[in-house]
């Protein structure tokens, strides 16, 4: 069986996330999205474990249930040189051995989130092989709290620690990071990193996994590559989409090349904010190879449907006019996800055809999108000519993309096989 889903949330026990976001509203929502598989995230906190067994049945060890949506146990930290990591846990009992373990460690790990620990990421990394828990960097390549914003290899890091997989964040897919050759043996994880449980947030980016059934031995087995589980596809933003896809001004998001970043030594001439370095820049600085494994699963490029719909009739994403047509498609197509992927165009035409030639568009890489940095995300645009079609006409529409904005992978029609 496949199921789809998003290892990297985060709950109301963390900073700067939204207070609805409890285990209702994220069963809830993963089902609207078309989730099967949650991470719980900030399982280290005792209070959001209190509500995770309060509110949840359990499955397994390490697998628990709310209204047909199954939960894994799920953690971010930060390490000592503020990098962070992403903990998939087997059972309760490692959740709380090691919350334990790092308590003389962490002086917010009771009521933070994602606690702050004195910990090198390798010290992390043994305790974590110690307990049969799962771990890798998360969103690898942000400029902010990641793995190569502070090192510059994965050994240097973590030593000769184990680690089992790479979470890639929203501004790379797994063409950009298999730019770097010891990333080639690891399983690359696309996760929401949701502050929100809304849709647009969670499930963003996601991971289908091809297993027996959904329950945490049968995902460690996908990210160990281990008796045929595997991940059949990773999906997520176009990486230009993320915050930090090129490098610009954090304060007034200014572009700049990499070149001209250093000679301002980083300090942006316009209004003085602080350059940060793009997740592209930065991936070009430290690639040295252009193969790719064979066994790389392809990664598709979405959008979240609400997104579209805001493009399409130019009103924001959490507006009612925006929710009234994506709830439409939900009551008839049954999830975000199949919007997306699965449903043929001419079917989604039957709801609201514009958005319809969006979600087109998007699946054949024909959008315009301007890309993101600095800490702000890219935007989509639709192109006047497919905006003028009519849905028959879309196969025959020539739309002329500027240099920079052709697509560097194949189209989700190409990938899957949807009926475009």
């Amino acid at each position: 069986m496949q199921v789809d889903a998003d290892l990297h949330i985060h709950s109301r026990y963390s900073k700067a996330v939204s207070k609805a976001m409890t285990i209702h509203n994220l069963a809830e929502n993963a089902r609207f999205k078309g989730l099967g598989l949650v991470g719980t995230g900030d399982i280290l906190n005792p209070k959001w474990e209190e509500e995770l067994l309060k509110y949840t049945e359990k499955v397994d060890e390490g697998t628990y249930e709310r209204n047909g949506i199954r939960f894994l146990l799920t953690t971010e930290v930060e390490d000592n040189r503020r990098v962070h990591h992403v903990l998939i846990f087997p059972a309760i009992e490692a959740v709380r051995e090691m919350r334990e373990r790092l308590k003389p460690y962490s002086s917010d790990i009771e009521t933070e989130g994602r606690p702050h620990l004195s910990l090198s990421a390798g010290e992390i990394a043994d305790l974590a092989n110690e307990l049969d828990v799962l771990i890798g960097p998360a969103h690898a390549f942000t400029p902010w709290t990641s793995l190569y914003k502070e090192y510059d290899s994965l050994k240097e890091a973590y030593g000769g620690a184990k680690i089992h997989f790479l979470e890639l964040g929203l501004s790379a897919d797994s063409e950009m990071a298999d730019m770097i050759k010891a990333h080639h043996k690891l399983t690359y994880l696309s996760n929401s990193d949701a502050h929100s449980p809304m849709p647009h947030r969670l499930g963003r980016e996601f991971n289908r996994f091809e297993v027996k059934e959904v329950t945490f031995e049968e995902i460690r087995k996908v990210i160990l590559k281990r008796g045929g589980r595997r991940i059949v596809l990773n999906a997520g933003l176009d990486p230009r989409l993320g915050k930090y896809h090129l490098t610009a001004c954090s304060r007034c998001y200014t572009k700049y090349s990499l070149e001209e970043a250093k000679a301002f030594h980083w300090k942006c001439p316009r209004c003085g904010g602080r350059i940060k370095k793009g997740v592209h820049d930065r991936i070009l600085e430290l690639a040295d190879t252009n193969e790719r494994p064979k066994d790389r699963p392809p990664y598709i490029h979405l959008a979240p449907l609400a997104e579209i719909i805001a493009m399409v009739i130019g009103k924001g994403v959490e507006t009612k006019a925006v929710r009234i047509i994506w709830e439409r498609f939900l009551q008839e197509f049954g999830s975000e996800i199949r919007v997306l992927v699965d449903v043929p165009v001419e079917t989604l035409a039957q709801v609201h055809e514009d958005v319809a030639k969006a979600v087109w568009a998007y699946r054949n890489d024909k959008l315009i999108i301007i890309p993101g940095g600095g800490g702000k995300y890219g935007e989509i645009r639709l192109p006047e000519e497919i905006r003028n079609a009519s849905i028959d006409e879309l196969e025959s529409v020539e739309v002329e993309l500027p240099a920079e904005e052709k697509p560097k992978q194949r189209s989700i029609t190409e990938f899957l096989g949807v009926k475009p």
